[in-house]
């Protein structure tokens, strides 16, 4: 059956559509879906709703039809919608025809596919229900919402010949505004510039962007936009683990995201491998924060640049990472832990449950992870820089003073979000680990590679703790780390890519060694006098 037979009711004299039929065929394997929904704006007697419902739904599927049909005050638009009411029910497929004007019928249809969940959206949206250019671009953006990913978005018209392009009265000027408000969320399928019809591919996942009364009760971050806010600290030294975190992040977590990364001294060519190391999406953003005037990092080190980026991040809620983490799991559940009125989110440490020797013994917390209340935390900053020049010394510096600071103003965080010491330490019993829910690393959402980059003499030969401690990338590897060849696949998707091999690596990795043993040869001549 096709839209051309006899048992179809059309006006001979206004077949605009049939010389589409040889580029729409060619699309349908672009569909995916075994039974498309179709959104039709500008139905007129139905031709290319018959033919679509005929062909790409031959075996399931259904139509939506959205015309005013001059909202049946005038004789053409009475007969154009009795025509279309009996073509469509002898196609047998299903159909259901809107007679509105396309916004309000697109408002409607939004807050139905709300309702729908897991099910909305269209797989093949054709906007043809206007040739001003506002008007389109008012359709294309409410029809864009409703578009699955994968979507076949057409709009026509495009190289309409009745008036100036440059006219309101062309739709060019509306779907070229389109194009440009949505680039990166579409591949374009049309062949030439000349093709009368603009054809895309949508890329980007289906937001619908509002939520109605009867929906309040969820999604509520997906449909005001807002997404999860990342955070890393960095100088240059770090910039290729960091690669790795973010990309991963990303990579395992759907949805609105912005990655913030404090610049602690990061070279511009190492910015610029950053910035090609993340997946293309157009709502991922990426943004370098400068330290603030006289911060503490550029006072005592890099380590407490997460204690500046409280002052700094134009947010009110933040998940901090470290840069020698990787992400397996969707960061969704993390950020939507409740903090219970807590300041921050942290998980426990695994070397030091209940602190050690150089703090007071309590709860303790490891600071790779940190998901703060920036509102609740910024109340009591100027402490906490004092705390920090109190404690510039500690053990463990900034994990420390946060530790003391927040006693008693952090909620636990599962194990999972912040799995440390696998294949070392943590296989380690002690009374203190031993109360850990430890079995919560085994197939943990962030991986914490804890430990040195370059281990010294000591720590790889230290016979309580082995395997030793270390970081993949380092020159000791990080030996019996169940994830460490994941984070080396993972690296290998970053601008990085290949360095696992390559001869810098190497001569890295024969220059660090030997720096090890040398000084701990010096240490051993220092220590032994004769």
């Amino acid at each position: 059956m096709s839209a051309s037979t006899n048992e179809y009711e059309f006006t001979p004299t206004q077949d605009w559509f049939t010389h589409n039929i040889p580029s729409w065929k060619s699309l349908f394997p672009f569909v995916t879906s075994p039974k498309p929904r179709i959104l039709e704006i500008g139905s007129w007697e139905g031709r290319s709703a018959v033919f679509l419902l005929t062909t790409l739904c031959a075996q399931g599927g259904e139509i939506v039809c959205i015309d005013h049909f001059d909202l049946m005050h005038t004789p053409a638009g009475r007969e154009r919608h009795r025509k279309l009411s009996q073509n469509l029910p002898r196609t047998g497929r299903s159909f259901r025809i809107l007679p509105q004007y396309s916004v309000p019928a697109l408002y409607a249809l939004l807050e139905e596919e709300i309702a729908r969940g897991t099910s909305a959206g269209f797989d093949w949206v054709y906007v043809d229900g206007s040739h001003r250019s506002d008007d389109t671009l008012l359709d294309a953006e409410l029809a864009w919402r409703l578009a699955r990913k994968g979507c076949i978005f057409i709009f026509d018209d495009y190289n309409w010949p009745e008036q100036p392009v440059e006219s309101m009265h062309h739709p060019r000027r509306g779907i070229d505004a389109f194009l440009a408000l949505h680039a990166g969320e579409y591949e374009h399928l049309s062949k030439t510039a000349e093709q009368y019809q603009m054809i895309l591919r949508k890329t980007s996942e289906m937001r619908i962007g509002f939520l109605v009364e009867q929906s309040a009760e969820r999604d509520f971050a997906s449909a005001l936009g807002l997404g999860i806010y990342l955070v890393l600290a960095i100088d240059t030294s770090y910039a290729m683990a960091a690669a790795v975190t973010i990309r991963s992040a990303i990579e395992k977590t759907a949805g609105r995201m912005t990655i913030y990364i404090v610049d602690c001294g990061i070279c511009a060519e190492d910015k610029k491998k950053i910035k090609s190391s993340l997946p293309k999406r157009p709502d991922v953003t990426l943004v370098f924060l400068d330290l603030p005037a006289g911060s503490l990092a550029a006072e005592l080190g890099v380590a407490w640049a997460k204690v500046d980026m409280m002052k700094i991040l134009p947010v009110e809620r933040a998940l901090y990472l470290d840069a020698d983490m990787l992400v397996r799991r969707s960061l969704e559940e993390l950020w939507n832990t409740d903090l219970e009125g807590s300041s921050i989110g942290a998980a426990m440490d695994v070397g030091f449950p209940m602190g050690h020797d150089g703090v007071s013994r309590r709860r303790y917390f490891n600071a790779g992870m940190l998901l703060i209340d920036l509102a609740k935390a910024r109340t009591h900053l100027s402490e906490l820089a004092a705390r920090v020049r109190e404690m510039k010394d500690a053990r463990y510096r900034d994990q420390d003073a946060l530790n003391v600071h927040f006693a008693g103003d952090w909620a636990e965080v599962n194990l999972s979000w912040n799995a440390q010491g696998l294949g070392t330490y943590a296989e380690i019993s002690s009374a203190d680990r031993d109360l850990l829910a430890l079995g919560d690393m085994k197939d943990p959402g962030v991986v914490h590679f804890t430990g040195p980059v370059h281990p010294s003499l000591v720590t790889v030969l230290n016979p309580f703790v082995q395997p030793y401690t270390s970081k993949p990338w380092g020159y000791a590897g990080a030996p019996g780390h169940p994830f460490k060849d994941e984070w080396w696949g993972a690296l290998n998707e970053t601008a990085w890519a290949g360095w696992q091999g390559s001869t810098p690596y190497h001569e890295m990795c024969e220059g660090e060694k030997q720096k090890a043993i040398q000084d701990s040869i010096k240490k051993f001549e220092t220590r032994v006098q004769f």
